[in-house]
């Protein structure tokens, strides 16, 4: 298959660059690898927010059965800083 595109010439700079550097032996080469890294990149990316709606769906829902509690800000913070205390103590 051939295909002919056209780039922006900072775009086409670049791949000039990569096959002078001898990484890439040719502009289609270059162009490859980056759809590689491209197709690679939104695979990460549809993954990663796949995951972040099911963490969501199961938050909702333990909100929804009543399985969170309300956070008390005070009490955390006293907690770390006793914990971050006790560290202080046995580094000395």
């Amino acid at each position: 298959m051939s295909l002919n595109i056209s780039l922006p010439p900072e775009l086409e700079s670049r791949v000039r660059s990569h096959v002078a550097s001898g990484m890439f032996t040719s502009a289609s080469e270059v162009i490859r690898e980056a759809l590689r890294l491209f197709e690679s990149y939104h695979s990460v990316q549809g993954a990663t927010l796949a995951a972040l709606k099911a963490d969501i769906a199961r938050g909702l829902d333990d909100q929804a059965t009543a399985r969170t509690s309300v956070l008390d800000m005070a009490s955390i913070k006293a907690e770390g800083r006793k914990v971050l205390a006790a560290q202080i103590q046995v580094g000395k």
